[in-house]
């Protein structure tokens, strides 16, 4: 995992911008996996998104980043590691071929040379279904909202029709033409939201600025002071002289108000 992890870093940049323009075979297997699974994601995440926005109500953004970003990609990355490493294992000591297994084999057929592969194999399993059912749940909820005109709640009846609607075209596609028909399917809709993606990433950062300053969390760490001087927070102004008249004119405001104060209490204490 080690050396999974340096491998990683050392070709990061480079594997990312592979489009293997001259390389007619090594460009299928680009098209095969990385774009489709761009695709895949890209085509997902209006219904997880707004799914997850929806359950993330009342957290700050750096709670939404570690739980939803964070987290997932170090167990992801655990998860590839560990698997992956038990995988070439088994074709490396020649306990198997398991390039000749079919994609969905492979997983179990890797489970089946370790101890307690069984009960490993259960629980991959148990896992897909999460899986299956949570991104069908998202999909169905997302739906159902965005046909009763932004409901937070929608109703049962427009998830179970959603529900079967989704289920209906994925089975349609499948029979029609299996995984190919989907994976194009996918591709063709992902391209054009990917535009829309660019656009929200713009858009958020738009409002995250706009909502910092309506907030007032505009304000800079305390700066040391002269000697003999108090500390002071400057809020973002156009120059330091216009935070300092700021700051002056919230002190003789505050000053105001605790003479008025005094004036008010000393007839009550006469009486």
């Amino acid at each position: 995992m080690t050396e999974s992890v340096g491998l990683y870093m050392q070709n990061f940049f480079e594997m990312s911008f592979r489009t293997a323009a001259f390389n007619g075979d090594e460009r299928a297997w680009i098209d095969t996996w990385t774009v489709f699974y761009w695709a895949w994601w890209i085509s997902w995440s209006p219904f997880v998104g707004l799914f997850i926005a929806r359950i993330s109500k009342g957290r700050s953004i750096r709670e939404f980043i570690t739980v939803v970003l964070l987290i997932p990609t170090v167990l992801s990355f655990i998860w590839f590691s560990v698997f992956g490493t038990m995988a070439n294992t088994v074709q490396q000591n020649g306990l198997e071929n398991l390039t000749k297994l079919e994609d969905e084999q492979l997983l179990f057929g890797t489970f089946k040379h370790y101890p307690l592969g069984m009960l490993m194999s259960i629980i991959a399993i148990i896992l897909i279904f999460t899986f299956f059912i949570t991104s069908a749940d998202s999909a169905t909820y997302v739906l159902s909202m965005l046909s009763e005109d932004g409901r937070l709640i929608p109703t049962n009846g427009k998830k179970v029709v959603w529900g079967v609607i989704v289920a209906g075209i994925a089975t349609v596609l499948l029979y029609a033409g299996g995984l190919d028909a989907l994976r194009n399917t996918l591709i063709i809709i992902a391209l054009p939201f990917a535009v829309v993606i660019a656009l929200i990433v713009v858009a958020l950062i738009v409002e995250v600025y706009h909502e910092k300053v309506q907030m007032g969390l505009s304000i800079s760490p305390d700066r040391y002071p002269e000697k003999g001087q108090p500390f002071k927070s400057y809020e973002s102004y156009e120059s330091e002289d216009e935070a300092e008249k700021s700051i002056e004119d919230e002190a003789d405001t505050s000053a105001q108000q605790v003479k008025q104060g005094k004036k008010t209490s000393e007839p009550a204490k006469q009486e």
